[in-house]
Parts: structure tokens; C-alpha cells; sequence
């Protein structure tokens, strides 16, 4: 029977870094945990199970790694720090012997199928605050085998990722999760489990990928309603440009004009005076299905 895996406490972190020489960057959002209880319940809340493959991005010095390692069937790591990717299986070694680790040094906003040794099923990560929403976008895009996950971010994004239509954090994160995944608020993370501390709070956001099969292309009879992501995301994105303003005043630019952006509304269904702030992934799909042939599609992920 495998042994448990030996944790890193603070005293570990700190003689880590040490041994490294690192001074932990605001650039690369590098605030490394500490404590033992809050590993082991990210690890319990992302139900992750024996036969699962847990994608993490940014193990730093190995802190979540490890209690992953000791539940799952493997871990592959994307850092982007070559230092700290190439410390990391040393790492394992020592603490958590005989489990399955593949490491990646690559950004994980540009990760691909093909950049990774196994196919993940699950997405547990401390994310840097800075790029928390287009990596977990990219991740789901590029990655369609990744059922759920959990993320740790700055509390601000956490109610942003989780919001629902109508609440004051609602706006084009939340719709663009919603595009992939059901989310869900996971609980706070209190600052003095980090090091160093943090001048923000964090929250963890546990997300579910819809059942339907989520494409970049769908036709007119698929769920996703006959549009496809780039044109729904470019809507989102006009939508909460100008938030502010009626739906009919911020698609102007978007359909060609305000009274263009009217005629499609109303063949969506939707009103015209409402804002965006009102509308689940549905209408914004529908406003996207009626003005395709008319509306540039030039966002992203």
C-alpha cells in the first residue's frame, strides 16, 4: 500500500524557495500555499476520484500537487517557471513516492491536446489572479475531455465566474463559463494560508461541463441554438461593453446600427430595452443565431 504524501508546510515553502533562490512575482502571480487543511479540502471539494487525471496549472513549488497526487490516478503540471517545473518532480519524489506525475513547462493559455502526455478529466488549480478567466476559458475550449473542475482566484473573479443573470458580478465571464459549464461558488480561502500573503481574498468556483456536446460549431438543430461560440461570444462582449445602455443601444455597433440591433432582437425573442446583464447563455445564443449573417464574429475564447 502507498504511503501518504508528505505535505509542505510553511517551514518546507520557505526552505523551497530558499534552496531556489526564487522572490516569489506579482508578474506570475506566485503566492504559494502553505497549509495542509486547505490543499486537502480543495482536493475533497474537487471530488476527485482514483481514476482520474488532474490537470493543474501553476504548482509553483508543489503545495496542491502533492495531495492530488496522493488521490488521483495521475497529475499533469503546467508551469510556465522552468525553475520552479524543473524542481517539481524532485518534489514528488521525495514526498509523495510512486505516483504519476507528468510536468509541462508551457502557458497554459496557449495549451493544446496535443502539448499534453495524458488526457485530463478534471481541472484543479491556483490561479494567478491576472489571467484566472482566459485560462479556464482556453482550458475548456481547447480541452473537451475536462468534465469539471475547481479553481482558487481572487474572490472578486470567484463572483464574477459564478454569477447568475441579474446579480450585481454578473457580466461576460460569467456568461462565457456558462457557454461550457454550470459554476458554482466553493467557499472562501483566508489570505494567511499564502505565501506571501496576498493583498486580496480568494474564493474557490467548482464548474461542471454541460452535457450536451459543447463544438465550436454547431448547426441549426444542435443545443448550442444554431450559432456558433465566436459569434455568441461576440455578442456577450458588445453586450457588456456598454453595460450600462439598453441592449439595443449596445449591439448598435454590432449589428450595424440601433435599429438593426432591434430587428434582431426581436427575432431572438429578446427586448430590445433590456440590458445584458439580464440574459442567460440562452438569449445571448439566440440573439447570436438571428444576427449571424450580419454581425462580425472576431472573439476569442
Amino acid at each position: 500500500m502507498t504511503s501518504p504524501a508528505r505535505l509542505l508546510g510553511a517551514g518546507d515553502v520557505r526552505a523551497l524557495a530558499a534552496e531556489l533562490d526564487l522572490r516569489p512575482t506579482k508578474r506570475l502571480g506566485q503566492n504559494f500555499v502553505h497549509d495542509a487543511n486547505t490543499v486537502r479540502r480543495i482536493v475533497r471539494l474537487a471530488g476527485i476520484a482514483a481514476g482520474d487525471v488532474v490537470l493543474e496549472v501553476g504548482p509553483g513549488l508543489g503545495s496542491l500537487t502533492l495531495p492530488l497526487l496522493e488521490a488521483a490516478r495521475a497529475v499533469v503540471a503546467v508551469e510556465i517557471d522552468p525553475v520552479l517545473a524543473d524542481r517539481l518532480p524532485a518534489t514528488a519524489a521525495e514526498r509523495a513516492p510512486g505516483r504519476d506525475l507528468r510536468v509541462v513547462t508551457a502557458d497554459a493559455l496557449r495549451i493544446g491536446p496535443g502539448d499534453l502526455p495524458l488526457a485530463p478529466d478534471v481541472l484543479v488549480a491556483n490561479l494567478p489572479y491576472n489571467v484566472a478567466v482566459p485560462v479556464v476559458l482556453n482550458l475548456l475550449a481547447a480541452l473537451p475531455g475536462l468534465r469539471r473542475g475547481l479553481v482558487m482566484v481572487q474572490s472578486e473573479v470567484a463572483e464574477r465566474l459564478a454569477a447568475r443573470p441579474g446579480e450585481r458580478a454578473y457580466g461576460a465571464p460569467s456568461v462565457k463559463l456558462a457557454w461550457y459549464a454550470d459554476a458554482r461558488r466553493a467557499g472562501p480561502v483566508p489570505r494567511a494560508v499564502f505565501w506571501p500573503v496576498p493583498g486580496v481574498d480568494s474564493g474557490l468556483v467548482g464548474f461542471t461541463r454541460h452535457d450536451r456536446q459543447d463544438t465550436d460549431k454547431t448547426d441549426d438543430t444542435d443545443d448550442a441554438g444554431g450559432a456558433d461560440r465566436e459569434d455568441v461570444f461576440a455578442v456577450v462582449d458588445a453586450a457588456f461593453a456598454q453595460r450600462r445602455k439598453s441592449l439595443r443601444a449596445a449591439l448598435a455597433g454590432w449589428a450595424g446600427s440601433p435599429p438593426a440591433a432591434e430587428a434582431v432582437l426581436r427575432a431572438a425573442g429578446v427586448d430590445p430595452g433590456a440590458r445584458g446583464e439580464a440574459l442567460d447563455v440562452a438569449a445571448f445564443t439566440a440573439i447570436a443565431r438571428a444576427g449571424r449573417h450580419a454581425a462580425p464574429t472576431t472573439s476569442g475564447p
